[in-house]
């Protein structure tokens, strides 16, 4: 596996150096100045490096939206040592592959046969050891800090929302997607304290009396850290591990010491309130419990008014997406039939259909949707369900437009590389990226009022029927004509509560809500 690779000789002079690497003819070359003293790494890393390389190449070759070229990326990945020294960069020619630190090649290899992802991983992991000859920056780096240097650089050039994450990274990351072993609080760090600011229901803080504003000064003994997310790591463990925690409550001017077992903790991606019989939802992410969540509260909310409920008001305002199957989920609980989404790859397991399974916790009432700027990805894939199956009146300004999907690949290091493999279409079969969804009801107006926005949206209906009609039918590289249409309707963050004042008003008033819903109603795009 090693056979052309030359991992360079450490601790000798110079001159036993440069004569050494003169003896061959494909490895280190160029002898300027002293290498900096290092740690020889051992067979063991430079195999556990490889691998990391290896793993997160063959997904990125295989998965990512576009074809790619693996010797693009793979040289882009060895230029990114830069940010660990500016003074590396990497060039090649038809036969080689060069390191270069301030204009002079300081080491080569053959360009691979092939060009495996294996192959150039070896490739990458032995320059990055051979650099450690030359630079004190990559000396000094640690394992974690050339992969993160070497994947930001090769995802650079593909899209903005494909990135590499470490593993400390990759962890939180994953815990808010998925849950973690937890206690169940929120806290604040200011200065040195850590003051617990929220206490979740059915948790085991809950159970163990902890109340906001408690302050905990030690974590199994040991003083706190002083960064926030370390803080969180300590709190969290394997479900069933035990934890202890020193608090001193303020109010009774007392410490409390106790010991709680973890339990899987759903970070709260739904809150709800219920006034003069409507529901209103406010979903902040898409997380493994949204839907379940959702669901609950709906349920809950019809239990409360003996199913005497008005209709449902769902704030998407402000939420940058989260997990794909959770929005399709959301998306099912309201309807009862048709196409929820499509979504389209060059991965043979990007390709799927999501249909509605028949269901409609909502039986019928009337939804309003409300969307802004920052409504992105998977609420995109709500708001577009619900509208094109004319199921919702959505309401607010058009959505920021994310209509690509994500898939997370984890990497033997832990960390993982988020990467663009699929481009999501609306059930009208038009797609979100760089477009976004139009609201029925356009909010981003200078003197938007309650009245004047529906009555405006009402009165123009024939003008924003033929704008919806460009819209689902514009191109993906009509970039212009995709420009001039959001324009109708400019996106723009905002978390008026006249957006909720015009929801309130739709819901309480069925024949407004059916004459705002067909606005954007598919079959009335044929009619006047």
């Amino acid at each position: 596996m090693f056979g052309e690779i030359i991992v360079p000789m450490i601790n000798i002079s110079n001159l036993l150096l440069c004569a050494s690497m003169l003896a061959v003819s494909i490895g280190v070359v160029g002898c300027s100045a002293p290498p900096p003293k290092t740690t020889t790494p051992t067979q063991t890393h430079i195999t556990e490096i490889i691998e990391v390389f290896d793993a997160g190449y063959r997904s990125i070759a295989e998965k990512y939206i576009n074809n790619v070229d693996l010797k693009k990326i793979a040289l882009e990945g060895i230029r990114g040592f830069a940010a660990i020294d500016p003074a590396l960069t990497a060039s090649i020619d038809e036969q080689t592959v060069f390191l270069i630190m301030n204009g002079k090649k300081v080491a080569v290899h053959a360009m691979p046969a092939y060009g495996t992802s294996r192959s150039w991983a070896e490739i990458i992991a032995n320059f990055a050891v051979q650099a450690r000859s030359y630079s004190i920056e990559m000396n000094r780096a640690s394992p974690e800090k050339i992969y993160e240097a070497v994947f930001d650089g090769a995802l650079a050039g593909l899209d903005v929302f494909s990135r590499y994450a470490g593993a400390d990274e990759a962890r939180i990351n994953r815990a808010n997607r998925e849950g973690f072993g937890g206690i169940g609080i929120r806290f604040s760090k200011n200065s040195n304290l850590v003051i617990i600011t929220e206490v979740m229901a059915g948790t085991p803080a809950a159970e163990a009396g902890l109340r906001q504003e408690d302050v905990i000064t030690h974590i199994n003994g040991e003083a706190l850290p002083e960064n926030a997310d370390k803080v969180a790591l300590k709190l969290r463990g394997p479900k069933g591990s035990s934890v202890r925690l020193r608090l001193f409550r303020p109010l009774e001017e007392r410490s409390i010491s106790m010991t709680l077992l973890r339990r899987q903790i759903m970070p709260i991606s739904v809150n709800a309130r219920l006034e003069e019989l409507i529901l209103y939802l406010n979903i902040s992410n898409f997380n493994q419990g949204t839907a379940h969540s959702l669901a609950n509260e709906i349920r809950k909310a019809k239990a409360l008014t003996s199913d005497s409920l008005r209709g449902i008001v769902l704030d998407l305002r402000g939420n940058t997406g989260g997990l794909l199957k959770q929005s399709v989920k959301v998306a099912d609980l309201m309807l009862t039939h048709g196409k929820i989404l499509t979504t389209r790859g060059r991965h043979p397991d990007s390709l799927h259909l999501y249909k509605a399974g028949g269901r409609d916790l909502a039986q019928g009432l009337p939804i309003v949707v409300i969307i802004d700027g920052k409504s992105a990805s998977a609420s995109e894939i709500v708001a577009a369900a619900l509208q094109d199956r004319e199921r919702a009146v959505i309401v607010g300004t058009s959505s920021y437009g994310k209509g690509t999907i994500q898939t997370v690949i984890r990497l033997p290091n832990d960390g993982e590389i988020t990467l663009t493999w699929s481009r999501f279409l609306a059930p009208s079969g038009y797609a979100l990226h760089g477009l976004g969804v139009l609201p029925n009801i356009c909010t981003n107006e200078k003197k938007t009022g309650l009245k004047p926005a529906i009555d405006r949206a009402i009165a123009k209906r024939l003008t924003i029927r033929s704008v919806f009609a460009s819209w689902r039918v514009t191109g993906e590289r009509d970039n212009q004509v995709r420009t001039d249409l959001r324009s109708t309707c400019p996106s723009s963050q905002q978390q008026s509560t006249t957006d909720l004042r015009i929801a309130k008003q739709l819901v309480s008033d069925r024949d407004l809500f059916a004459r705002s819903l067909s606005i954007a109603a598919i079959s009335s795009q044929t009619r006047n």
